[in-house]
């Protein structure tokens, strides 16, 4: 039996402080909670994060009102992020709160989950000072990210192995449409009509017809002009 190894998030950094501009002073205020087992390790990010007046601190009983949830724990384990889908979950926004994480260690596999759960910064717990917090939470608030050059790298080699063994198997791609589907989306976008598609593909009516069909119903598109304007947006075809 192999042993689990952990990653020390230390080995992910230096990574360069988020940069605000100058319009950010006169962004809205944002609601953070703050997540801490330590009580002392909460005070001192609570009042750290409660002194700039971009952001204001939640209570515990309002989490549900947080634009960014900040969680500081030594270790990033799966107790954390079973707060973080409960947090998210029953949010009150308009969309789940974002995350930014700081902690020592995790493991590997936990850094995907953490996405999942709205991670968009990590930073090291014992090397992060209060300032580079507090930019680093506006940055968040402001759909900003901040994920170290070797953490980025790591997640690009995963997103990489998800595509050969998952997607790629399925016929299915990164950018969404399989590959079916952009054969098809491509050729719509040149006007081919129904009949043209299925014979320079060598499928018949009912398969391309299927295929449209598919591929409309699942993005929510209205027409196929909607369809080949969404393949050219999204950078598809």
């Amino acid at each position: 039996m192999c042993a689990i190894t952990e990653i020390t998030i230390d080995g992910f950094f230096p990574c360069p402080s988020p940069q605000l501009t100058a319009g950010d002073s006169a962004a809205k205020v944002a609601a953070v909670a703050v997540y801490a087992s330590d009580p002392m390790t909460k005070l001192g990010a609570t009042s750290i994060l409660g002194a700039d007046e971009r952001l204001t601190v939640v209570a515990e009983d309002d989490f549900v009102l947080a634009d960014v949830i900040v969680v500081l724990e030594e270790f990033l384990g799966y107790d954390i992020f079973a707060f973080l889908r409960e947090v998210r979950a029953s949010s009150r926004r308009e969309s789940p709160p974002r995350c930014v994480i700081v902690t020592e260690r995790t493991l590997p596999d936990a850094l995907l989950t953490a996405i999942e759960c709205g991670m968009a910064a990590m930073l090291p717990l014992d090397d992060t000072e209060g300032a580079e917090l507090v930019r680093t939470t506006l940055a968040v608030s402001q759909g900003g990210a901040l994920l170290s050059p070797r953490l980025q790298g790591w997640l690009l080699n995963r997103l990489e192995r998800v595509r050969q063994d998952v997607l790629e198997p399925h016929g299915l791609t990164l950018s969404g449409p399989s590959e079916r589907e952009r054969d098809v989306l491509r050729l719509l976008a040149d006007g081919y009509g129904t009949d043209e598609i299925a014979t320079e593909l060598s499928y018949s009516a009912g398969t391309v017809k299927n295929v449209l069909h598919g591929l409309m119903t699942r993005y929510g598109l209205h027409s196929r002009a909607h369809a080949v304007a969404f393949a050219l947006r999204t950078a598809v075809i």
